[in-house]
């Protein structure tokens, strides 16, 4: 096996220790993952959840919203998905469409963008306080690296599923997705839901840093000592310099 196999295989395993403590003292958690497109998203949900519990782990990843939809609070809908006792719930994609997507293509009004904004940290701060551990990820790459990616998406039978009409536009609209990633990642990172960023171009180095912190996190004091930080390198706290020195691509 390769030394990227056998890291890959101890942390899962610790993932699996990690969900029978949970199931046992009732413990919940919420794994956000964000990201421009093709920086990796599902490759590192795929290794989170490969040996864990599909009865304790559930990943939602919520289509557009129905007109019933459009008329209610907007964190309403994802509310439903939040975990009960000992459950593991990664949203691919979150709330935070709010501040990505919908600013970028203008699916939703300036009032409601501002709106979410304000909002955000107060929504994920009831989270907390309600006992649920809540991990927001940031998963970035540059735009050389992300033409690669979706190129190939395209060229693909297999990952034909994968291929979105908004896969078109996120190479046209680069400039556009890192303004509004660099406002929101400023505005929604607090002391109670801090961002964490990853540079995602090495997707190996990526799925480790991820898991590592994951465990980090949400596993007990006894399990997450015995794992690794996350190579610095690859995985940092969210702080406003690192939109304009190159930790973040521009």
């Amino acid at each position: 096996m390769s030394h990227y196999a056998d890291e890959l295989a101890e942390l899962q395993l610790a993932l699996v220790h990690a969900q029978q403590a949970a199931q046992h003292s009732g413990e919940r958690a919420v794994l956000v993952l964000e990201g421009r497109d093709g920086a990796g998203k599902d490759g590192a949900i795929k290794r989170i959840v490969e040996h864990l519990s599909p009865r304790a782990t559930r990943v939602v990843a919520l289509p557009k919203p129905s007109d019933r939809e459009r008329t209610q609070w907007y964190f309403q809908r994802y509310v439903p998905h939040l975990p009960a006792a000992g459950e593991l719930v990664i949203f691919n994609r979150s709330w935070y469409n709010r501040a990505g997507v919908e600013v970028v293509m203008g699916f939703s009004t300036a009032a409601e963008q501002a709106e979410f904004l304000r909002d955000a940290p107060d929504f994920e701060r009831m989270l907390v306080e309600s006992g649920i551990r809540l991990v927001k990820v940031w998963l970035d790459i540059g735009k050389d690296e992300q033409k690669q990616r979706l190129d190939a998406r395209r060229a693909d039978p297999l990952k034909a599923l994968k291929v979105s009409d908004l896969d078109a536009v996120a190479q046209d609209k680069w400039a556009e997705y890192s303004a509004a990633r660099d406002a929101m990642l400023a505005r929604t990172s607090t002391p109670l839901a801090p961002w964490m960023c990853v540079a995602a171009d090495h997707k190996h180095k990526a799925r480790i840093a991820v898991l590592r912190h994951l465990l980090r996190q949400i596993a007990p004091a006894a399990i997450a000592a015995e794992v690794k930080d996350p190579d610095p390198d690859v995985l940092f706290a969210f702080e406003t310099a690192a939109t304009t020195d190159g930790r973040l691509a521009p």
